[in-house]
């Protein structure tokens, strides 16, 4: 059994589920230590926050991963038991085989290797772990680390990140950038009333009903070379009592832009509110930044050396994308990042029977060191 295989196994018998990290951060400091990392243990509230480096001054190429995972929902509806690393037919199942315990191993096994072949590497390389990534706040995570390292003036100049970045092969996909998320939580206040006398109540459904669709209709920008035009979309809706002859009193509203360089947080909350006053309504809203857009440029470092990496190593040309959800590189890109992600095929992130491909995995390592090599070698 590979050393990749035999780590990733190791970490999925941990039920590290969001915020638990279950043991997972020490196993990883401990074989870090082995081989020269210095490991720093930074814990805020529950939450586990792993910083290993290795060398001296600039630059700094930092992997980013996170060992928390999502809960598995009902475990009879699994082929074999989760937390129970199985093989079959040449794929790994259990829940983080693919987001992203498979990743955090591969690049502990590429960073021992690189340090024992290249013990006077220039520059450092860094690993950093939290068990805060899946969770809905991440506040304790890498976003409270962010915060650290810039209080510290901690420097980093590239980040490669191990989400589950490709589509159907290793390599075929890695992501440049990603759009900013900016959250509403928006309240309609009416006049609670019996259905019977509409005239003696006012309802916030109705009231909000045009002003939703000018909102849904509204084109927020047109985005631009690297991003999709910025979108809208309405999450949850609730009101009412539950009783069909009662008018609520109360609307509430969760709302969220994915947004791209092309617009900016204040600029959708302000003319979001602008759309709320116009239909005259009675509301009141509470926003929730969950990180700025950001992208790496053509030709910056890191993005160079993993588009080579995956072109020699996978035979194929990625594509270069800024689709898909957020990640913890939101947090680091702030302080200066480079930030590039690269990890295995994501079909089954999240889901029942989440699995990776052996032959995958095994590959990965290869891959991470690679950037090493051509980064700090």
């Amino acid at each position: 059994m590979t050393d990749v295989l035999e780590l990733t196994r190791d970490l999925i018998r941990r039920r590290s589920v969001t915020p638990d990290d279950a043991g997972c951060q020490a196993l990883i400091a401990e074989r870090l230590t082995r081989v020269g990392f210095r490991c720093e243990s930074l814990r805020y509230g529950e939450v586990d926050n792993l910083w290993a480096t290795h060398g001296e001054g600039a630059p700094t190429l930092v992997f980013l991963g996170h060992t928390d995972v999502v809960p598995t929902g009902p475990v009879d509806t699994w082929s074999s038991d989760p937390f129970e690393p199985s093989i079959r037919d040449g794929r790994l199942y259990g829940r983080g085989t693919a987001d992203m315990k498979g990743s955090v191993a591969a690049m502990v096994v590429a960073l021992e290797a690189f340090v024992t072949q290249h013990p006077q590497h220039r520059g450092r390389v860094g690993l950093l772990l939290t068990s805060d990534e899946e969770g809905p706040d991440n506040l304790d995570g890498v976003r409270r680390v962010a915060e650290h390292f810039r209080a510290q003036g901690e420097r980093i100049d590239w980040c490669v990140v191990g989400e589950p970045s490709s589509k159907e092969q290793l390599g075929d996909l890695i992501r440049v950038g990603r759009r900013g998320s900016l959250s509403g939580t928006l309240t309609v206040r009416g006049i609670q009333g019996h259905v019977a006398y509409p005239e003696k109540a006012r309802n916030p459904i109705h009231a909000f009903a045009p002003a939703l669709a000018e909102l849904a209709a509204e084109r927020w920008d047109e985005g631009n070379e690297d991003f999709p035009p910025t979108s809208f979309q309405v999450s949850n809706l609730n009101a009412g009592t539950g009783a069909n002859n009662v008018i609520p009193g109360q609307l509430t509203a969760l709302i969220n832009f994915r947004y791209s360089t092309a617009s900016r947080a204040e600029n959708l909350q302000a003319r979001t509110e602008a759309i709320l006053a116009k239909h005259g309504l009675d509301w009141q809203i509470e926003w929730s930044l969950s990180g700025e857009p950001f992208l790496t440029p053509p030709g910056g470092a890191v993005r160079d050396a993993v588009i080579a990496v995956c072109e020699e190593l996978c035979g194929i040309s990625p594509e270069e994308s800024t689709g898909g959800g957020t990640s913890d590189g939101r947090f680091i890109a702030p302080l200066g990042a480079e930030v590039v992600e690269l990890g295995p095929v994501n079909a089954t992130i999240h889901k029942v029977d989440e699995c990776v491909a052996v032959a995958d995995l095994e590959k990965l390592p290869s891959l991470y060191q690679a950037v090493c090599e051509k980064l700090l070698g």
